[in-house]
């Protein structure tokens, strides 16, 4: 009789055990199509994210709306929905500062249709080159094509843009990341007595230049980090290592006012993490 109470306890502890094992696996299971889910979510569905930036160049209570997008990387999933939003908020102006496609990127139709139905919105685009563009052999072709359909190539060069009453220096650098940038070119011409902006795909020539003569630098190249985590930030971000200092946002670099976007698309590792998808919304508020 004792050894038969043995054998059933023994047996009941193993049936117990068995069924832990399958709720554990279950829980992992579950917690990994969670994790998956929200990752697809934030890397497809990109959001809006709205900025301000006073400035005493603007006279007072003229707004200027920029519509940034930044590190698309030819990203193909939901860009109607991303259009949708763009059209809703009618800024004056949309600038894309680099990596528009990948450097892997073969085929131009997704960039070019993302274009066309952009011009739609608002025909007023402008745009710089990042080091994707200058990795691709389709840089020239894209570029081409970019100029047919009447968007405003800045690579080391600038314009003068009129919103309501106001005129503002829109300059646009090269990538920095090897010699095409030319700041010298970029602000060739300039009237200092205008607000000035300079798109510059990398924010790391504000920690290479002390002081860039324009009132506000947009940028973009760090994605966030694409991985955040609370407390931390960003893990790394490119050309400024692990637990980067200038991932998103506004800062003050040098004598140098840096807004970066984190990006639209992803590089190398289709992964975001507490870091979603985004486009900027910029309002220049005088002061």
């Amino acid at each position: 009789m004792i050894k038969n109470y043995i054998v059933l306890r023994v047996y009941g502890g193993s049936m117990k055990g068995g069924r832990n094992a399958r709720m554990i696996k279950i829980v992992v299971f579950i917690i990994f199509i969670v994790l998956v889910g929200y990752v697809y979510f934030q890397v497809s569905f990109t959001k809006l994210c709205f900025a301000e930036y006073k400035a005493s160049k603007v006279a007072s209570g003229e707004k200027i709306n920029i519509l940034q997008i930044s590190d698309f990387h030819d990203k193909s999933s939901n860009n109607d929905l991303l259009l949708k939003s763009i059209k809703s908020l009618s800024p004056h102006l949309i600038v894309i500062t680099g990596d528009f496609i990948d450097r892997g990127t073969e085929d131009l139709r997704n960039v070019y249709n993302f274009i066309d139905k952009l011009k739609k919105i608002n025909p007023n685009i402008f745009f710089i080159c990042g080091n994707h563009e200058w990795s691709n052999e389709n840089r020239e072709e894209l570029l081409e094509g970019l100029e047919e359909r009447k968007v405003y190539v800045l690579n080391n060069a600038n314009l003068v843009v009129t919103i309501n009453n106001t005129k503002i220096n829109l300059c646009g650098v090269d990538d920095c990341n090897g010699k095409q940038g030319d700041l010298r070119k970029a602000f060739n011409g300039v009237d200092k007595e205008y607000f000035t902006i300079l798109l510059s795909h990398e924010p790391n020539i504000a920690m290479k230049n002390k002081e860039i003569p324009a009132d506000l630098i947009i940028s973009g190249h760090t994605h966030g980090g694409q991985v955040r985590v609370p407390f931390l930030g960003a893990l790394v971000a490119p050309g400024q290592g692990y637990l980067p200092k200038y991932t998103k946002g506004f800062y003050k670099v040098n004598k140098n006012i840096v807004y970066i976007d984190s990006g639209v698309g992803t590089s190398n590792s289709p992964i975001r993490f507490l870091n979603r998808s985004q486009v900027s919304f910029i309002t220049i508020e005088g002061k």
